[in-house]
């Protein structure tokens, strides 16, 4: 299951690259996307639901002039979950600096749908979090 798991991830990347939005059907209702194991994050720890996460995204990338994120690279865990290791590019609106940030994304599905994304800052923290090298 998790290859297949791998490809939903990766469609759901490809429509957010593509459009700026989440694809609502690979998500279910009770989405979570939680930060708590992004250090240093201030805001609210966990974004429940399609709107949410919608809002949280607006507030993430609102600093930026320019933004883009990329999949660097994509780990099958297990049966239910898929890390990716993303790199976020992009240009503060207030200073124009650039901003490059690699970061985890560890995904957990069921029945075909996302059911949480938990972020991580570190992505050697969230490799070593699945068991995997890091």
């Amino acid at each position: 299951m998790s290859k297949e798991n791998v490809d939903i991830m990766l469609r759901g990347y490809d429509h957010f690259k593509a459009t700026g939005d989440f694809l609502a059907e690979l998500m279910a209702p009770d989405f979570v996307w939680d930060m708590s194991n992004f250090h240093g994050w201030p805001e609210q720890k966990l974004y429940e639901g399609l709107s949410e996460v919608r809002r949280f995204m607006r507030e993430w990338t609102e600093p930026f002039e320019e933004w883009r994120v990329e999949v660097e690279a994509t780990h099958d865990v297990d049966d239910d979950r898929v890390l990716a290791i993303m790199r976020q590019h992009g240009r503060a609106r207030s200073s124009g600096m650039p901003v490059d940030m690699v970061f985890g994304q560890l995904y957990t599905l069921r029945d075909g749908k996302q059911t949480r994304m938990q972020m991580f800052s570190d992505p050697a923290e969230a490799m070593r979090y699945v068991g995997l090298e890091g």
